[in-house]
């Protein structure tokens, strides 16, 4: 909880990354807020009023993830709307000629999308900001597991960051400059 309110403000595509974890440690503990509360907020080294706050983060997040039908996958509408504002803004940044760098590095990344979106055996068809998403946290998850990362997969999660990171700039540029589409 704490975390996300500080990433929010500060950098909303690890926001986004963060929370899509938080949705995992939920659905890992069998959308229990007890056994959260129990196995996992309690080894939180902050006061007890930080705790029950979190319990109560912990149990909307739950009661929005069990409402939304994600008790086994997916994302909830909070998560579901910033990655749909992200894919707002990139499509304006593309239309607009103020952001040729922006343009330049989406073709760097383009073919990555392209390659990942061809591999995705599920079967649903992701927008190309919400495949860059899935292949920077499908990336975290392979390193918490101490997987391997093929080199070819390294660099483009590299090209991949970098591209997330100016359309994260650029999220937080709109949102502060009234003037940013002039």
């Amino acid at each position: 909880m704490l975390i996300a309110q500080k990433l929010r403000k500060e950098n909303i595509a690890e926001y986004l990354l963060y929370m899509w974890q938080v949705e995992d440690i939920i659905r890992a503990y069998g959308c229990n807020l007890m056994q959260i509360k129990k196995e996992y907020i309690s080894r939180f080294d902050c006061t007890d009023e930080q705790k029950e706050e979190m319990v109560d983060w912990y149990g909307n997040l739950i009661r929005m993830i069990n409402q939304e039908g994600c008790r086994e996958k997916g994302h909830i509408q909070i998560n579901k709307l910033v990655l749909q504002q992200l894919s707002e803004l990139h499509a304006q940044l593309l239309d607009s000629p103020k952001f040729p760098f922006y343009s330049t590095e989406y073709y760097k990344v383009l073919p990555f999308i392209v390659e990942l979106r061809q591999k995705n055996s599920n079967g649903e068809a992701a927008g190309e900001i919400e495949t860059c998403f899935n292949a920077l946290y499908g990336t975290m998850l392979l390193r918490l597991q101490n997987k391997e990362i093929t080199q070819n997969t390294a660099n483009a999660v590299k090209e991949i960051t970098t591209f997330i990171g100016m359309l994260n700039d650029y999220y937080f540029k709109e949102k502060e400059d009234p003037k940013f589409w002039d």
